[in-house]
């Protein structure tokens, strides 16, 4: 049974804002305000944000120093703590799975997380050549949950591998490659795999595409869903085009019943983990699999005393196709069953870190009207780089909140040496094709020396970026030359 100090959620809140003069939106930060005042609400006691003792903001694309503080000067809250983090889509369930052990160890009773994107308005604005106003919020946090930390080795970015745009269709076609798969083939399974999110998002109210859209659709170009990346379309990426905000409210259970919250309002996270892989692509053992995916997800599990089977709701994070997967193939995933309770980064909506905000948002919607249920929630930051889970449900868990970070042990699982230039053989490990909007614009390559070490290469030679996109090419002997220009035989 729940103790006093025992975590909970007790108010969640997701804003949609739609549109049509840019100039009329609200900015983030007014945004994240708005948010949460409708999550307290949500918990049934407005009042309850007069005691909040930490305001933590996911990082965004945004320039705010401290938003934070803004917000708790506009709720009249004085010199609480406020509290950032770093880029990453991990960043809300790592903040979640924090704010669950400050409230344990007594540090903090109320937390209140929030976070918010405005990239339609953005987009709408630079289209109709208007500069929006963004507030000037100075100052710095008073900590910050985890630093930045760079992703990219200097080899990658030579090569310029700079973009999950870029990075995400290596992993996909790698993951192609491993299964055995035809490109046909491949297109057609994970275009089916993306319109049975594509199906979830039509049933979530707070869905940004609620229209469904045909697996055929998905996978087939057309003036509304070019190609990026080789092999995903449009439709296959994450629609940061939104303006989404979301708050979630966290407090002791002993809080709860001194603001009067009903226990139909509470969801317990039971345990969290936290890992990540190598910090650069370079040094994956290799391009399809994720030991801090299994590590921590599986860890998770375990921690809970449950078994994948025992998962009623389950968001996987999906900024692209091959992180599903990846994802699916570690934690052994059944594909037949539904992988997200959102819809995902493309129809969900992806609102950048903030996305698992929404996600945890409808887990928790979810897990109140059926108390016995248990919902998974992973997040990704990076190019499947740093990883979070979580584990909820309305039911209070049998032992107290359950955290482990197990880096040490993904730490101990192979890795692969890399160098930034090398000139002769190479075998094509895994590839893309970047498209412009004239057709193929650069093709890169993940390419493993003969003695196993890895490098990169590209290519603008339109021929052989039309083929690459055609025929298999993982596996093919090539040369690259130091300049990291490589060419088949």
């Amino acid at each position: 049974m729940p103790n006093a100090n025992t975590p909970i959620l007790i108010g969640v809140s997701q804003i949609l804002q739609r549109i049509t003069d840019p100039a009329t939106g609200k900015e983030p930060l007014l945004m994240m305000l708005d948010a949460v005042r409708q999550a307290a609400e949500d918990a049934g006691n407005p009042k309850l944000l007069e005691e909040v003792q930490s305001m933590r903001v996911i990082r965004g694309i945004w320039q705010y120093k401290n938003p934070a503080q803004y917000i708790a000067e506009q709720l009249n809250l004085g010199n609480i703590e406020t509290v950032g983090t770093p880029m990453g889509g991990n960043s809300v369930q790592s903040a979640v799975n924090q704010s669950a052990l400050d409230i344990q160890q007594g540090k903090q009773s109320l937390i209140v997380i929030t976070g918010a994107e405005n990239g339609y308005s953005q987009a709408k604005a630079k289209k109709a050549g208007i500069d929006l106003h963004q507030t000037e919020t100075p100052g710095e946090y008073s900590r910050m949950l985890a630093q930045n930390v760079a992703m990219s080795s200097k080899g990658e970015t030579m090569r310029g591998l700079r973009s999950p745009i870029l990075v995400y269709p290596i992993f996909e076609n790698a993951l192609r490659y491993q299964r055995g798969e035809t490109i046909t083939q491949h297109k057609i399974r994970i275009s089916e795999m993306w319109a049975n999110f594509s199906k979830v998002a039509s049933q979530n109210p707070n869905a940004w595409l609620r229209d469904p859209v045909s697996a055929e659709s998905i996978r087939t170009e057309s003036a509304k869903n070019r190609m990026i990346s080789f092999p995903y379309p449009k439709l296959m990426n994450s629609n940061n085009s939104v303006d989404m905000s979301a708050a979630l409210i966290m407090c002791s259970v002993e809080k709860a019943r001194q603001l009067g919250i009903p226990e139909s309002k509470w969801v317990y996270p039971w345990v969290g983990t936290d890992a990540h892989d190598t910090y650069f692509i370079s040094n994956r053992d290799n391009l399809y699999s994720s030991p801090a995916i299994r590590i921590a997800g599986s860890r998770a599990l375990e921690l809970a005393k449950l078994e994948v089977h025992d998962l009623d709701h389950i968001d996987v994070y999906s900024c692209f196709p091959s992180a599903v997967q990846v994802a699916a193939n570690e934690l052994n995933l059944d594909y037949d069953k539904p992988l997200t309770v959102t819809g995902g980064l493309t129809f969900g909506g992806g609102p950048l870190n903030n996305y698992v905000m929404h996600s945890i948002a409808r887990m928790v919607e979810l897990l109140r009207t059926s108390q016995e249920k248990k919902g998974m929630i992973t997040a990704n930051g990076g190019y499947l780089t740093k990883h979070a889970f979580g584990i909820f449900s309305a039911t209070p868990p049998q032992f107290d909140f359950r955290h482990q970070n197990v880096q040490d042990e993904v730490d101990a699982t192979p890795t692969r040496n890399a160098v930034d230039e090398h000139e002769g053989k190479v075998t094509i490990e895994s590839y893309t094709v970047m498209y412009g909007s004239d057709g193929p614009a650069s093709g890169h390559a993940a390419l493993l020396l003969p003695d196993g070490r890895r490098t990169w290469g590209y290519t603008d030679d339109r021929d052989l970026m039309q083929e690459m996109t055609q025929s298999e090419f993982c596996g093919k002997p090539a040369t690259i030359d130091l300049k990291g220009v490589f060419r088949t035989h």
